[in-house]
């Protein structure tokens, strides 16, 4: 039977615009340091294990505040805690302009991480709130394209912009940058959320074993990921003779071909499987994070700098599956009023957990070499694609909506 065509309304397509630009700036001012690092290291003396820990201090205050501001995002107004995160990781972002000490840089670069945390989980419940179930990983998917565009863009801009006029000019245009999407978020109605019946308190959360299941997952992808995003830079400059300016723009440019085509992808390809499986999005993640290790693993032991680019590549595209599809999932198993506090639940553990990878993988280097912390990281990959299969099992014992959630009058599965 042929499925009826699903058009978007103009509400959903300005909704899905301005947070969409919302996304691309943010992850513009995470990702603008990435090819600094080697200016950073000189410039304010320091290890690569420090350098690594500047990642995981902003995902160490991510996940803390992911919690608080997930909670008010299920009970006041979304739009007024999307504003706050635009001004948080803005202000961040300029004072590492001007920072003059590692602590002083640390400390502005942590609080990007402050304002990630506000717009995320109310962002994604926005969203959630807008399009029906059976389209959620598509305008998920649609969402973190914004991530994508932007954490490349920062990218080049750092590489370009720091290698002629200096690492704080790169942050400053950024941090001018980050405000302008929030001139347009006032004009976006917010999207119904659900009786206040549909409110889980936080603890009922981790009696979830689905869930559960899919946190530790999470944990293990963003430690590869924020790995590979922190150090794929300064890694392909000092093992595959990649220049500056080459490794910033090559990899950016690798990266968003691969994560845009695999984002879409992987949303497009979840909700198939979800409307002929109660675990299809999950599988669809499942099955491409297994399918991007070996490449991955190519393009970190390869001496070829065309290999490196292919094995990144396809990598990336499988790798991106996972960011749609995910919150989907999430969104699937709770009630709407607990849209924004399991996202936050999920980021708090996952970004904790997995924020560790960058200073990992530095500490890693300073001990032996980069190359293995970077392996040891795709081990870590795979550990979450086999996780999901657990995921899987619980969603098949329990079904996609936990019992335990009936007394919160969540939403129909059907």
């Amino acid at each position: 039977m042929s499925e009826k065509p699903y058009a978007l309304t103009a509400y959903q397509i300005r909704l899905l615009v301005v947070l969409v630009l919302i996304n691309f700036v943010n992850f513009a001012a995470r990702q603008v340091f990435v090819p600094l690092i080697p200016l950073l290291r000189l410039h304010l003396n320091v290890t690569d294990a420090q350098l690594g820990s500047l990642q995981t201090w902003l995902l160490l205050v991510l996940a803390v505040a992911s919690v608080p501001f997930g909670y008010f995002a299920d009970r006041v107004s979304r739009k007024a805690i999307i504003w706050i995160g635009i001004l948080c990781w803005s202000l961040a972002t300029l004072a590492g302009g001007l920072a003059s000490t590692f602590v002083s840089f640390l400390v502005a670069r942590a609080f990007v991480g402050l304002g990630e945390a506000a717009y995320a989980p109310a962002a994604q419940s926005m969203i959630s709130g807008a399009f029906p179930k059976e389209r959620r990983a598509m305008a998920q998917s649609i969402f973190a394209t914004g991530m994508l565009l932007g954490g490349a863009c920062g990218q080049v801009l750092g590489g370009i912009v720091g290698s002629r006029y200096g690492w704080q000019m790169a942050f400053l245009i950024v941090a001018i940058a980050g405000l302008i999407p929030s001139v347009a978020l006032f004009s976006i109605e917010e999207p119904s959320r659900g009786p206040r019946s549909e409110v889980v308190p936080i603890p009922h959360l981790f009696r979830i074993p689905a869930f559960m299941a899919m946190i530790a997952a999470g944990a293990c992808v963003t430690f590869t990921s924020v790995s590979l995003l922190t150090w794929g830079v300064d890694f392909v400059e000092s093992y595959k003779d990649f220049s500056m300016r080459e490794a910033s723009v090559a990899l950016s440019l690798a990266a968003l071909f691969s994560a845009i085509t695999g984002v879409l992808a992987g949303g497009a390809a979840a909700d198939f499987l979800q409307k002929r499986f109660a675990y299809g999005r999950v599988a669809a993640m499942a099955g491409a994070l297994l399918l991007a290790a070996p490449f991955l693993l190519l393009a970190i032991q390869t001496e070829e700098k065309e290999t490196v680019l292919l094995g990144l590549v396809v990598s990336g595209f499988f790798m991106s599956w996972y960011l749609g599809p995910a919150t989907a999932v999430i969104h699937d198993m709770m009630p709407r009023r607990a849209h924004a506090t399991s996202v936050g639940v999920y980021l708090l553990v996952t970004q904790l957990v997995g924020g560790l990878g960058p200073g990992v993988v530095g500490k890693i280097s300073d001990m032996h070499d980069l190359q293995l912390g970077l392996q040891i990281s795709v081990a870590v990959m795979v550990c979450g694609g086999l996780l999901m299969l657990l995921v899987i099992h619980f969603i098949r014992r329990d079904g996609l909506r936990h019992p335990s959630l009936e007394i919160f009058h969540a939403e129909s599965a059907d």
